[in-house]
């Protein structure tokens, strides 16, 4: 393969479409009562979910340290790659996309470096896109576009039970934050321009439900799409959207995965998370 594709840990890949493409993963750092360790290898969604159950506030996040990726991208090309894409969360939400480019300069052009402007499978698709076209062989500029292509293609919503732990990590406007604990609402939050906005307030969990099901099909539009769920020790949640989108959608749902969420989204999002990315197919322009 001329190119190698990067990504990380916050993509939570579904283990059906891990396996599909070569993709390095580079894990971000969590770290739970003073004890740090690796997303998805030494802190999976069940010690985060537990540390929330438990209330142990103590549970922070940290991007890869800089030489942690020269390290890959190093390895990555002394393995044969004539070039690399590396593909990240948004730069709104973490130093990651920084970090990778603070490596990415030791290595010059060789090395490009791409910020998905979300996570979860918001970056999922794009990274899984690029790494599409890296496995046709395709050259690091078409691979890159790949990457941002897919980008324009994803919207990607959730809904936390609480805002007090986006508001504690300073991923959501304090304003906002306060409103929703003042009116005992339930928010409904989207990506935009890689940030974290208030999407929609609603009263109950399951009305929240609904209205991730109602935003997800105005997103789809007419054409094809793939959706992503997420979760954080919610499956039951999670499986009721997912029936009511293969409902809604019907033949146009292309196809669908479930995972959980790891820990660096949940200490920031709280309990109780369900997330639903929508990808839509390329329009016949393309």
């Amino acid at each position: 393969m001329p190119v190698a594709v990067v990504t990380d840990s916050t993509a939570y890949l579904p283990a059906e479409l891990a396996g599909r493409y070569p993709l390095t993963v580079v894990p971000l750092i969590v770290v739970l009562d003073g004890v740090q360790g690796r997303e998805g290898i030494d802190v999976g969604p069940a010690d985060a979910a537990q540390a929330l159950g438990a209330r142990r506030f103590t549970m922070s996040t940290s991007r890869p340290a800089p030489e942690e990726f020269v390290g890959t991208y190093r390895r990555l090309l002394a393995e044969g790659a004539d070039g690399v894409v590396s593909v990240h969360l948004s730069a709104e939400l973490s130093g990651t996309v920084e970090a990778a480019r603070l490596a990415a300069a030791e290595l010059g052009p060789r090395v490009s470096v791409v910020d998905a402007r979300s996570t979860g499978m918001g970056l999922g698709f794009p990274a899984l896109a690029a790494a599409e076209a890296a496995a046709r062989n395709a050259g690091l500029t078409e691979v890159r576009r790949a990457a941002l292509d897919a980008i324009t293609r994803t919207s990607t919503f959730f809904y936390v039970d609480t805002l007090e732990f986006l508001r504690r990590g300073g991923r959501i406007n304090a304003a906002e934050a306060l409103l929703g604990t003042a009116l005992s609402v339930k928010p409904i939050l989207h990506v935009a321009d890689g940030g974290i906005a208030l999407r929609d307030r609603v009263r109950t969990a399951g009305r929240g439900l609904a209205r991730l099901g109602d935003l997800a099909v105005q997103a789809a539009g007419t054409g094809e799409v793939e959706v992503a769920l997420h979760h954080l020790a919610v499956p039951d949640r999670v499986a009721g959207l997912a029936e009511q989108l293969r409902d809604r959608l019907g033949d146009r749902l292309r196809a669908s995965y479930v995972s959980e969420a790891g820990a660096v989204i949940a200490a920031h999002a709280g309990p109780g998370l369900v997330c639903v990315v929508v990808h839509r197919s390329e329009s016949p322009a393309h």
